[in-house]
Parts: C-alpha cells; structure tokens; sequence
C-alpha cells in the first residue's frame, strides 16, 4: 500500500469513528480514538493497511471501551459490546481480536492516562499516590512544589518518584 491508499484507509477509519462517536458516544471520545488511530499510524508498519475498515473502527472504540470502563452500565457514556458490533457490521470475535492487538500495539491498560477519559482519571486512586523513599504514599503530603513536578510529569505521560536520602558517595 502507498501512502496515498495508507491516508485514504486512515481517512475511512477515521469517518467511522466520528460518526460512530457523533450517534453513540461524545466529543471526548472522539479525540481520544482519533489519537489511538493517529499513533498507530505512525507505527513502522501501518497495522491498519490490511483488514476492513470497520473492523479497525470498533477494534479501537473496543479499545479504548474496555479501558475506560464504556461497557459498564454504571458510567457515562455507555454502550454495549452488541451496540458496537451492529453498528460496525463486525462479529463479537473479531472486534475483540483487534481490540486485543491495539492494546497490545500501544501497550493500552486502565493506567494508559493518555487514553483514559477525564472521568477515569480522575477515579484513578492511583492519581493522588507517588512513590517516595520506595513507599507508596498520597501525593498531598509532599510540599506543593513537588506536588506540581508530578502533575506536571505525570500530564506529560511520565511518572515521577522522590528520594529524600543522598546515595552515598563511592570510596576510591
């Protein structure tokens, strides 16, 4: 595939995500999918060059569903896997396969804070916790400058860790 037929696949994937979001789902979704097919985009090898579009299309809505807890009745938004799959024209079988594989490609998990919806991340528990020392403890009892180092890192999609002893200077 050339890079004229790569951008016009990414180009239908990309229209089915947005139309897929516009009926079912939010702009938050949206930019987040848009961001999921972007980065695979850039792989060396373009995983998108084979297979159908509408199977990528719910692979990544599958995707970043299943980190986002999309699937659980409990949140907003919801939608379910069967909704999905009507929608795309693709088998319960296949949109997971491929869910599985973009999560494995951009190591995606419930902590891929640049793919989690702001809701998420801010029910992460592990958002308010830093390591220190090699403890765990909650980041409000570091002194706010520090507080901001790791909020600053952490929206860079970094984390951070503190040591307070100085390591002990070699002998020669």
């Amino acid at each position: 595939m050339d890079k004229q037929q790569i951008k016009a696949k990414k180009q239908a994937i990309l229209d089915l995500i947005r139309d897929f979001c516009a009926k079912k789902l939010d702009e938050e979704y949206m930019e987040l999918a848009e961001k999921v097919l972007q980065k695979l985009g850039r792989k060396r090898k373009v995983p998108f060059t084979t297979g159908k579009s509408e199977v990528w299309a719910a692979g990544i809505i599958n995707a970043l569903g299943t980190i986002n807890f999309l699937f659980d009745k409990s949140f907003e938004p919801y939608v379910s896997l069967d909704e999905i799959n009507n929608y795309f024209g693709t088998s319960k079988s296949t949109t997971a396969s491929k869910s599985r594989q973009i999560r494995d490609m951009l190591n995606l998990n419930h902590f891929s804070d640049e793919f989690l919806t702001q809701r998420i991340k801010e029910l992460n528990p592990f958002t308010n916790l830093v390591m220190v020392d090699g403890f765990i403890v909650p980041l409000q009892m570091l002194p706010e400058e520090h507080q901001k180092i790791v909020k600053e890192a952490r929206a860079m999609g970094m984390d951070i860790s503190f040591t307070t002893t100085p390591e002990p200077e070699s002998e020669e």
